[in-house]
């Protein structure tokens, strides 16, 4: 969490608070960290956390808007900012398909 809030402060994004969700909370059961983070512009974040080996293609992106819908109806809420926070590989049509659906994606996290 601390190296979380240190990424957000080089961006000049500040949380009143950050709460981590389990996927198991979400029946799901993907390695994925999951938080939910309020900023001090009251805009609601979903921040998701992939370290994986392989290239994330189309279907994951896919499988992780259906964890965000999941995550919005658990917290009761949608998101306003939606983040994919990314070690691995991107394919260009899952960036792309995530920008069309208003995700901010970063790659070098």
């Amino acid at each position: 969490m601390k190296e979380l809030t240190h990424y957000f402060n080089e961006k000049n994004i500040l949380f009143k608070e950050i709460e981590a969700i389990e996927p198991k909370q979400l029946e799901s059961r993907k390695k994925i960290k999951i938080f939910c983070a309020t900023g001090i512009d009251k805009n609601y974040y979903a921040i998701f956390i992939l370290n994986a080996q392989s290239r994330f293609l189309k279907k994951n992106a896919e499988e992780l808007i259906l964890l965000c819908g999941k995550l919005a109806e658990y917290k009761g809420h949608n998101f306003k900012k939606k983040i994919l926070l990314i070690s691995s590989p991107l394919c260009s049509k899952a960036k792309e398909f995530l920008k069309q659906n208003e995700w901010k994606v970063d790659e070098k996290y």
